[in-house]
């Protein structure tokens, strides 16, 4: 199945709430969370200047595998699925069951992405990426389960308080 028609199946199938994972070719995962109607609220790049976005833009055509790539500033954006930037080869798949955390009500989920929504963070590999926003939207705890050597499914705490802080209580 091609990258469209992956696409066409998510929108089809996926629920609100739902992560979204975009599979890397080089063996890591780009994650995001269903927002209806085949939108993904996710860590994007952040308004950049000019020359830091020639810069990436270099980087990408030297490394065409990586998507876009997160350099210090992100942004928590509302795309439609099939625009997101992914490098050829990408999967895009519901993920629900590569965490051990259970989904909250969807009005707490609804919640934590209106609050984080437009909000800019510094992306931090092992502390505070995609994957751990992705989980935090959709259980209020941050996880990630893609980083060699780091133990599954424990939360990392201090990604879990930097949006706790954000999010008003409902």
């Amino acid at each position: 199945m091609d990258y469209k028609e992956q696409v066409e199946e998510v929108v089809s199938t996926a629920r609100f709430g739902d992560l979204i994972e975009f599979s890397y070719p080089i063996g890591y995962s780009h994650w995001g969370v269903y927002d209806g109607d085949g939108y993904v609220v996710h860590f994007a790049v952040a308004d950049e200047s000019q020359v830091m976005s020639t810069f990436r833009n270099c980087l990408q055509a030297i490394f065409p595998v990586c998507g876009d790539l997160l350099l210090g500033e992100t942004k928590i954006r509302r795309q439609l699925l099939s625009e997101i930037n992914v490098p050829k080869g990408a999967r895009v798949s519901v993920s629900n069951d590569q965490h051990a955390l259970e989904p909250s009500p969807e009005d707490e989920i609804r919640n934590r992405l209106d609050a984080l929504l437009d909000k800019e963070f510094t992306y931090k590999l092992f502390t505070h990426n995609c994957e751990h926003f992705a989980t935090f939207a959709r259980s209020g705890k941050a996880m990630c389960n893609q980083i060699p050597g780091k133990p599954k499914n424990k939360e990392c705490v201090e990604s879990t308080q930097l949006f706790s802080c954000l999010v008003p209580s409902s």
